[in-house]
């Protein structure tokens, strides 16, 4: 009876207790009424007692149970904001160190693009030294274009928040994109939940972020391959995913992708991902990366349902 208390509760106890009380009744007919009735009554409270023992140790450890999960989230969140401000002093100590070579380096760079444009406005130049001459001035462009995404990095502006529909700047995105695609076949697929609400968040930074991911996942994917920018929303955030079907990225380098100066591409300048994380971290957003259970990979603009206060 006690064990059945224990593991099945109250009511599979009390029946219990009801069957022996009215077996101890049964036998007790020639013993005298009262006798009977005592110990069926205490069986009762034994029934009783132990059904309420064993249900406060299940509530106890439900509740522990859940204690153990609210920790193991906690400890979880703890370890991702410890390495989020491990990720924010790199970056800020490159930052300083970016913006001040950069100054540094463009000064010089202005006058070597300056005195080839000179150069080239030369009649008499050969057909050799205006070659030298265009390689010059190609290399200064690109120079500069490298500094100004230090500069990007190390001080970018603040975002201009205001209310911003999501479909017409996904529009203007996947319209973009398009002209990245340089020849290869690829195709492109919108999956945007219906009646998405506005969004809090600097439009022209928002489109810079997308379009440069965009961009990554055209260029991760294979000829004849689809890239496919998705947009859903909860409760508490707007995510918007931009996912390709490539190559993908080994798993030891995952957590490597928003650093500074990392890249897994032949010429790239690894500048890309880590401004585009501070973009979205300024917006009160974040940018994460997964790989996807086939191939490619998923990148994820998750802004606050609500304008961070």
């Amino acid at each position: 009876m006690a064990l059945a208390a224990v593991l099945e509760g109250w009511a599979e106890g009390l029946v219990t207790a009801a069957v022996s009380s009215a077996c101890v009744l049964a036998h007790a007919g020639g013993h005298g009424f009262m006798p009977g009735v005592l110990e069926s009554l205490a069986l009762f409270l034994l029934a009783g007692a132990t059904a309420a023992a064993a249900a406060r140790e299940r509530r106890l450890r439900r509740r522990f149970e859940e204690v153990a999960g609210q920790l193991s989230s906690v400890y979880e969140k703890v370890q991702a904001n410890f390495e989020g401000m491990k990720r924010v002093e790199r970056l800020s100590a490159i930052g300083q160190l970016s913006a001040g070579l950069a100054h540094e380096i463009r000064n010089p760079l202005a006058s070597i693009s300056g005195a080839a444009a000179i150069l080239s406005r030369n009649a008499d130049l050969g057909a050799k030294d205006a070659k030298c001459v265009e390689i010059i001035t190609s290399e200064c462009r690109r120079l500069d274009g490298l500094l100004t995404n230090f500069l990007n990095f190390a001080r970018p502006r603040p975002p201009r928040m205001q209310h911003t529909p999501l479909e017409p700047l996904l529009e203007n995105v996947l319209a973009l994109a398009g002209h990245g695609v340089r020849g290869k076949t690829v195709r492109f697929e919108k999956m945007v939940e219906s009646g998405l609400r506005p969004v809090e968040c600097d439009p022209e930074q928002l489109e810079q972020v997308l379009l440069n991911l965009m961009i990554n996942a055209i260029e991760a994917s294979p000829d004849g391959g689809v890239v496919t920018l998705s947009a859903k929303s909860d409760d508490s955030k707007i995510t918007i995913g931009v996912m390709d079907r490539g190559h993908g990225v080994a798993p030891a380098h995952i957590d490597r992708l928003f650093d500074p100066f990392f890249t897994t591409k032949e010429h790239g300048t690894g500048l890309g991902l880590p401004v585009a994380h501070q973009i979205m971290r300024q917006m009160g957003g974040s940018l994460l990366a997964e790989t996807n259970a086939g191939e490619g990979m998923t990148f994820s603009v998750v802004l606050p349902a609500k304008a961070p206060i």
